[in-house]
């Protein structure tokens, strides 16, 4: 089992070692479940076995159960018994106790190191989804961004996108005729969206320093892979906040990455919590996103893990992609449940020992049906598993707990304090503070000329008053009225010779 991740124990007497192929593990995988049948301690053990195998681990902890990881288990605890017996009886004859290598994260910077993004990295696909846009609405987001790359104007935070909003609304009239119709109304409702994103604290998700995402790719001195945990209870409470940051995060990966074919390893698993989260409402576009990033991603080194309550929570197109799954307990007591059962059991390839529907039905609580990927990526049978115990605490951690990990953290410090550079905000205000000076000013008649003549002055097109006003002049001598000038100039010449 070195070159596996442990699950458990299957087969009649659950003797047979059931694992994760860690060759295997990025083709991606699904653990499903209905509410407590033990979802969040297989997590938890897969956490383990992949920090074990020294491959990085990205998860959100919805319920704060997960930062258990973090702390050894002991056998102090009331079920240290049941663990030592279910350990025996599956064959875990090395198990013990010991801890992982944990960095907590929190986009509101309580419970972790702050992560951030910019809406520039986030762009205007996922910022729309984010903001739950019209398709008119989203064609001015869009409109926004071509104009923050044209014009140099970085959009690093909030304020940033609020701005350029509001410039936008003061020069509609004259975007309206290249861009298309830019209605004050559809600027308005997107204001309206991001006050009530800054309202429940998303505002802290955009700013400086933006999120490394080689600080999520660590190992430890001893080789074992960094589980970086975010803490997502507070998060949850705005679920499209949650599930747009966690689909950036997916994104960012796959652009980032540099190709690696089919490695021995993973070099990161990323596991998304509650992943009906992600699907719930999307527009068929974002779905599409999902699933270039599911197909593609593998090749990244990247294996990503849904967790859900069931797997029609997530898209046929998607479904297809998970090569490793492990289902606990579905309960059928609708019509409509029994359905569903019948759909998840169908998915799987049968064993003949027993009847794949049934068992989805009968098994208990920490017992799961398992089939894992194997060689040439062929779907392993499925099996009845017992899931091993984990060797980290079970449940949550104290306050004092947690600070004192991330004070010890290598991340302690690089987060922490917030930069705030001159952007789309500050550019914006200049201009509109030069422009009231009037042309009187030497600063507002190169940023009146620029505007009218050569478009605005920015660092990035490199352009000065000296070119702005030759613009001018050329302009004005190609126009129409520059050919009646020209004419009249001529004319009188003439006449005079």
């Amino acid at each position: 089992m070195d070159k596996t991740v442990f699950i458990g124990g299957g087969g009649v007497d659950y003797q047979d070692k059931q694992g994760l192929t860690l060759k295997y593990a990025n083709r991606h995988g699904l653990i499903a479940g209905a509410t407590g049948t033990g979802k969040t301690v297989t997590l938890q053990i897969l956490a383990e076995g992949f920090s074990n195998a020294g491959v990085p681990v990205f998860l959100s902890d919805v319920k704060g159960d997960l930062a258990g990881l973090a702390r050894s288990g002991s056998p102090d605890f009331k079920l240290h018994g049941a663990f030592t017996e279910r350990a025996a009886r599956i064959g875990f004859d090395d198990y013990g106790y010991h801890a992982c290598p944990v960095t907590f994260w929190d986009m509101f910077a309580e419970q972790g190191h702050p992560v951030r993004t910019t809406p520039a990295d986030m762009g205007p696909l996922l910022l729309s989804r984010l903001l739950d846009l019209s398709e008119a609405q989203e064609g001015i987001i869009n409109i926004a961004f071509r104009l923050a790359d044209e014009e140099g104007l970085a959009l690093l935070d909030l304020k940033d996108l609020q701005s350029l909003l509001v410039w936008i609304g003061e020069n509609r009239a004259e975007l309206s005729l290249r861009y298309g119709n830019v209605s004050t109304a559809s600027i308005g409702a997107i204001q309206r969206r991001l006050l009530v994103l800054e309202n429940q604290g998303g505002a802290q998700l955009f700013g400086e320093p933006a999120l490394d995402i080689a600080d999520l790719m660590r190992v430890d001195a001893e080789g074992r892979g960094m589980v970086n945990i975010l803490a997502a209870d507070r998060l949850m409470q705005a679920p499209e906040l949650y599930a747009t940051f966690l689909l950036w995060l997916m994104s960012e990966l796959f652009e980032e990455l540099p190709e690696v074919g089919d490695p021995d390893k993973p070099k990161l698993v990323f596991f998304f919590d509650e992943a009906h989260l992600l699907f719930d409402g999307a527009p068929k576009v974002l779905v599409d996103k999902i699933e270039q990033v599911a197909r593609l991603i593998r090749s990244k080194g990247v294996g990503i893990y849904f967790i859900t309550q069931h797997p029609a929570d997530i898209p046929e197109t998607i479904l297809g992609q998970l090569g490793n799954r492990i289902q606990h307990a579905l309960r059928a007591f609708t019509a409509r449940d029994r359905a569903k059962l019948v759909q998840a059991a169908r998915t799987y390839r049968d064993n003949p020992r027993f009847s794949t529907e049934a068992a989805i039905r009968e098994v208990g609580v920490g017992e799961a049906v398992t089939s894992m990927l194997q060689a040439k990526g062929v779907p392993g049978m499925v099996e009845r598993t017992l899931i091993r115990p984990p060797s980290s605490q079970l449940g949550p951690i104290t306050p004092d707990q947690r600070r004192a990990v991330m004070k010890a953290s290598a991340m302690a410090g690089k987060y922490d304090t917030p930069l705030d550079r001159d952007s789309a905000h500050e550019i914006l205000a200049a201009r509109a503070a030069a422009a009231a000076k009037g042309d009187d000013v030497p600063e507002a008649r190169e940023y009146n000329a620029a505007r009218r003549y050569g478009g605005p002055r920015s660092e990035a097109r490199g352009e000065s008053f000296g070119s702005a006003m030759a613009g001018m002049v050329m302009k004005e001598l190609t126009g129409t009225s520059g050919k009646r000038m020209v004419r009249g100039i001529l004319g009188s010449l003439f006449k005079g010779r």
